[in-house]
């Protein structure tokens, strides 16, 4: 959380001083937990995705979700520092149980096989929270899921900034393995 607060700040020009202020924290606080050092709390994390939060409801995001909402690629758009839903196709949202509206707005965090959180974990150390337009390629097994399932298969995550400022990450499913 602290490194996706770093990039949201960067990539917005605000100080660690404001951030603190909005927070109820110190800017030692912040420094703490951008560097890694510290955690913040349950109560200050889900203030922060709230912070960071992306959503991609205005005009200059819509091409991409038409984009993405149009693919005949299984491809998907989250928040990058929340996993919150906000576009998929319908080849991806053809195996959400109840349909895609069900999901868009939520996080499909707890939704992850054992290797997306793997891969989720060297994100800090591989640098993907210092700039956007990162991206990586890799393996996962099942999640076992009915709800949203996530079968064996190479998926890339790409992310890429959005209107508002902050960063979303387009998923893609490039082959299905047995």
């Amino acid at each position: 959380m602290g490194r996706s607060l770093l990039r949201f700040r960067r990539l917005n020009g605000i100080k660690q001083a404001h951030v603190a202020e909005l927070l109820c924290v110190s800017q030692g606080s912040i420094s703490r937990w951008e560097g890694g050092t510290h955690a913040p709390d349950e109560h200050h994390r889900e203030k922060i995705a709230t912070l960071i939060a992306a959503h991609a409801n205005n005009n200059g995001d819509m091409a991409m979700k038409r984009l993405i909402s149009t693919s005949t690629l299984a491809v998907h758009l989250v928040c990058d520092a929340t996993h919150i839903l906000l576009a998929a196709s319908p080849a991806r949202a053809a195996v959400f149980a109840g349909g895609v509206d069900r999901y868009l707005g939520t996080s499909l965090w707890r939704y992850a096989s054992p290797e997306i959180a793997e891969a989720e974990a060297r994100l800090a150390d591989d640098g993907w929270f210092e700039r956007p337009f990162k991206a990586l390629t890799f393996r996962t097994g099942d999640n076992l899921s009915h709800d949203v399932p996530v079968r064996s298969s190479t998926v890339r995550c790409e992310t890429i900034p959005l209107a508002d400022g902050r960063v979303g990450r387009v998923t893609t499913t490039l082959a299905q393995h047995a």
